[in-house]
């Protein structure tokens, strides 16, 4: 019994000092660093967002871009959308909605190496066209949907 104990404390005594180097920025990984657009984020129209972004002309539709969401989402709060690319080099997937109350709705980045396939859950406010937008070393690529919302998940 004091065997564990003396582990216990070990390991929360190791865990505590990892947490006080990584909140004073001593110990950081590179792959858990979170960039922010503010510009992008705040974006109220898809050309802006789609400026923000980094995109300098339309990009091109894309077969290589799996974009799987509802045609009809009853609940607007939780829309699941799945992206994956099959573009070589792929390094940042964006997922925009165009009559959201702010157009840019998530934007992932993937380390070379990664698999670059997101899987997650949106508010959207209304019926909408939304995007799948994949940025790549040799440009940006988009696939696109419509989506009906039965009841708007943005709220008041």
């Amino acid at each position: 019994m004091d065997s564990q104990r003396r582990t216990l404390l070990k390991a929360s005594g190791s865990l505590g000092l990892m947490g006080l180097l990584a909140s004073l920025g001593l110990f950081a990984s590179e792959q858990a660093k979170a960039e922010w657009n503010k510009a992008a984020f705040e974006a109220q129209n898809l050309d802006s967002a789609l400026s923000a972004l980094g995109v300098t002309s339309r990009p091109a539709d894309s077969r290589d871009i799996q974009f799987n969401a509802p045609e009809v989402a009853e609940n607007g709060a939780l829309v699941p959308m799945a992206v994956m690319s099959h573009i070589p080099q792929t390094r940042s997937i964006a997922i925009l909605i165009e009559k959201n109350p702010t157009t840019l709705a998530a934007k992932f980045t993937f380390p070379e190496g990664t698999e670059p396939s997101i899987n997650t859950r949106l508010k959207m406010d209304q019926t909408s066209r939304v995007h799948a937008l994949v940025g790549t070393d040799g440009g940006f690529f988009v696939a696109s949907r419509d989506i009906t919302v039965i009841v708007g998940g943005c709220g008041a």
